[in-house]
């Protein structure tokens, strides 16, 4: 999973500390991915955010217009005039993913990108979880599944930096290695 800038923490630090005392982290949470959507399915918009030509008031503007045709919240709006005036909406989807982990680390869950060469059933990804819950320390861990059918079994899970490798392919290389170095 990719690291976000140091720029794009410090904003989503400021709006979590503000949503959260505003009791709305989850709804701005929604807003923010609403927001990050619309921008990055225009290429017109996002090249004109880009150019430094424009006045910083003319880019408020525009987002704020954006931000409410899109009918989110004040707190979203006035952020992302903010970030529309200070330059950094290039960096939107990094504030975003900022957001959504000082929420998730918030609320005391991890999420997990989870690999698997077929569809998980709901009692193999409830497995999966609880294996992943016991490797990182939590009870309350999120999955994004994708199918990956080069895989021949089992699943690879990456949760942050981290990598829970427990695929058969995973297996076969570590019995590999042994017989290598026995």
């Amino acid at each position: 999973m990719p690291t976000t800038s140091h720029a794009a923490r410090s904003y989503a630090k400021a709006l979590f500390a503000l949503a959260k005392e505003r009791g709305v982290a989850d709804a701005v949470a929604g807003e923010l991915e609403t927001v990050l959507a619309t921008v990055q399915g225009d290429a017109e918009l996002q090249r004109f955010l880009a150019r430094p030509w424009y006045s910083a008031d003319v880019k408020r503007k525009v987002a704020v217009e954006i931000a409410t045709r899109l009918g989110v919240s004040r707190l979203v709006r006035d952020f992302l005039a903010l970030v529309a005036v200070r330059g950094r909406a290039g960096q939107l989807g990094d504030i975003v993913i900022a957001f959504r982990d000082a929420l998730d680390r918030d609320a005391g869950r991890v999420r997990a990108r989870v690999r698997t060469a077929v569809a998980l059933t709901p009692d193999e990804r409830r497995a999966i979880q609880a294996k992943i819950g016991r490797a990182v320390g939590t009870t309350n861990v999120l999955i994004e599944e994708v199918v990956d059918p080069i895989l021949l079994g089992g699943f690879i899970a990456e949760i942050g930096s981290q990598i829970l490798d427990a695929s058969l392919d995973g297996e076969l290389a570590r019995i590999h290695q042994r017989l290598v170095s026995a």
